[in-house]
């Protein structure tokens, strides 16, 4: 059995709980309008892009990612590569809403058509085929397992996501699987792109958005990935909650009665009947104890959900 520390997760319920209610929040709100729906989609899949190439060492601000995409323009002084890195990835968000939209069962074929997209013009002798040879990750604390052992390793994973042998709750399995394809490590490059690619396939074939982990929080997120080592899951759990209840918030903010705008905790503090200050509102938001979401540096969250943590508090 997987070295997983389960006692951990358990004070992620309450945030689980809010995703599920959101979700349930987004579907009563369906049919959403086709447009409004569109536009979202595209800002999300621009900034998804934009961040998972981030944090791998692309250079190209969100903007500039915009102008790529959008008007199909190279951007002075960047590499054809990462102009690559940029296309790559949003064909292969498309190629994910597709194998959504097909409902099928999560398969191995579905990872390797992945990183083909997203290595194609770049490495194509490599795109869509596992390692043959040993890989070192720099900053990592192991040593990714033997090339012979890859193929068995992935099927192994696979497996696990479609028969969930554990009864994990869908977040917390696409998670796992987040970790345990980094520590397997199955390409000789574009693993990173790729399982965030692949996580949000899991997530979306279960009703979710996608999760965006934000280039903001590259450092968060690879001491993250070496505690999920050791089986402490709980920091790499907490930024995909963050990123997925983010994505949710976006769609719902869209669809939503103005009492429950999104704004900067600087603003929301300043409420005459506030009890809190910014710094501890802040502490709530970045340990998932309040409905909250992250853009750039500054965190977002609603009056709403600042009160209702005042009356829980009361309660206890």
């Amino acid at each position: 059995m997987w070295n997983i520390n389960f006692n951990e997760l358990l004070e992620f319920n309450e945030s689980l709980d809010r995703i599920a209610e959101k979700e349930q929040q987004l579907s009563l709100k369906r049919p959403l309008p086709s447009i409004a729906v569109q536009k979202i989609k595209e800002g999300l899949f621009v900034e998804w892009t934009y961040n998972s190439n981030g944090i791998e060492g692309n250079t190209l601000t969100l903007r500039e990612t915009r102008v790529v995409l959008e008007e199909g323009m190279t951007v002075k002084g960047k590499s054809l590569r990462e102009h690559f890195e940029i296309t790559n990835h949003h064909d292969a968000i498309e190629l994910v809403e597709k194998m959504v939209a097909e409902k099928n069962s999560f398969t191995e074929r579905h990872i390797l058509d992945i990183h083909e997209m997203v290595m194609l013009k770049i490495e194509k002798e490599f795109a869509g085929r596992y390692r043959n040879a040993g890989v070192r990750i720099v900053g990592a604390n192991f040593l990714p397992p033997n090339a012979r052992k890859v193929q068995d390793l992935m099927s192994e994973l696979v497996a696990f996501v479609n028969q969930n042998p554990m009864n994990l709750h869908e977040v917390i399995l696409a998670t796992v699987f987040h970790h345990r394809f980094v520590w397997i490590h199955p390409f000789l490059d574009g693993n990173g792109r790729t399982v965030r690619l692949v996580m949000n396939l899991i997530l979306m074939q279960h009703g979710f958005p996608p999760a965006i982990i934000l280039k903001n929080d590259r450092k968060k997120y690879y001491d993250a990935l070496n505690q999920a080592n050791s089986g402490s899951y709980k920091k790499l759990l907490l930024l995909v909650i963050q990123a997925l209840e983010r994505s949710l918030d976006i769609y719902l903010s869209s669809f939503q009665d103005t009492d429950d705008e999104y704004l900067p905790i600087s603003s929301i503090v300043m409420e005459p009947d506030m009890p809190y200050g910014q710094e501890y509102v802040s502490l709530l938001a970045r340990t998932g104890k309040i409905d909250a979401y992250k853009e750039g540096r500054n965190w977002l969250t609603t009056e709403r959900a600042v009160k209702e943590y005042v009356i829980k508090r009361r309660k206890k």
